[in-house]
This record gives C-alpha cells, sequence and structure tokens, in this order.
C-alpha cells in the first residue's frame, strides 16, 4: 500500500516527466508521436520511480522507447531541477513501455471479427477449450 508521500511524487514525477520527455522529443525534432505516461510507481525507499510510457503510434514504440532509454540521465537530470524545491533526492528512474491499451484493442478485435474464441473454439489450445 502507497503512503501519502509515495502518491504525491508519483503524481509530481508523473506530471514533470511527461512534460519533459514531450519537451525532449519535440527538441529532437521526433513529431506525430504521442508519449504520456500512464502511471508512476516510487519504491517505500524513495530511491527507484517506475515509470510507465504509452507510445501512439503504437508501431513506433521500440524506436522511441530506445531513444528515451538513451536520454534516461538527461530526462531524470531535467526532473531533478524541476523538483529541487519538494525533492531531497530524485528517485532512480526504470522506465517501461505500457502496451496495455494495444492489448486491449487486440481482445476487442478478437471478439469483434473472426478471430473470437467464443464463437471459434477450435482457436485455443486443447488446454485452453474445457
Amino acid at each position: 500500500m502507497e503512503t501519502n508521500r509515495q502518491k504525491k511524487i508519483s503524481g509530481l514525477l508523473q506530471q514533470d516527466l511527461a512534460e519533459v520527455i514531450q519537451q525532449i522529443l519535440r527538441d529532437a525534432g521526433t513529431h506525430n508521436i504521442v508519449v504520456s505516461v500512464t502511471k508512476v510507481r516510487v519504491t517505500p525507499d524513495l530511491l527507484q520511480a517506475k515509470a510507465y510510457l504509452s507510445i501512439f503510434p503504437p508501431s513506433k514504440a521500440e524506436p522511441v522507447m530506445t531513444e528515451i532509454q538513451s536520454l534516461r540521465k538527461t530526462i531524470k537530470h531535467a526532473i531533478a531541477q524541476r523538483t529541487k524545491q519538494q525533492l531531497r533526492r530524485m528517485p532512480d528512474l526504470l522506465l517501461f513501455n505500457d502496451d496495455s491499451i494495444e492489448y486491449i484493442n487486440d481482445i476487442e478485435e478478437a471478439f469483434k471479427g473472426k478471430n473470437n474464441p467464443i464463437k471459434n473454439p477450435d482457436l485455443l489450445d486443447d488446454s485452453k477449450k474445457r
């Protein structure tokens, strides 16, 4: 269970991280890509922050995520400058690709289309038919 302090720091980091990433991508000349920070989780000792990024369009998620990972130290420094009045020590950033929206869309398409496992149980392997 997260403490109030963890929740406040998570919210602060989520907002600042989104702004910093958008600015860095804009400065790098990357256009037509939307990066949103879906969730930030801070450890109880406030030393690590796990940030989950949702990238649209999903086809460009891998190269954009690689670029963001390579700029992790720059991003951390920019956020530390923004939060120096609120945080004594900037948590180490761990960045992950959040592909849950793509996963949900795949499930919806499966149920709408001909890959519906309810209408066509032959699509499932034998262990899942029971």
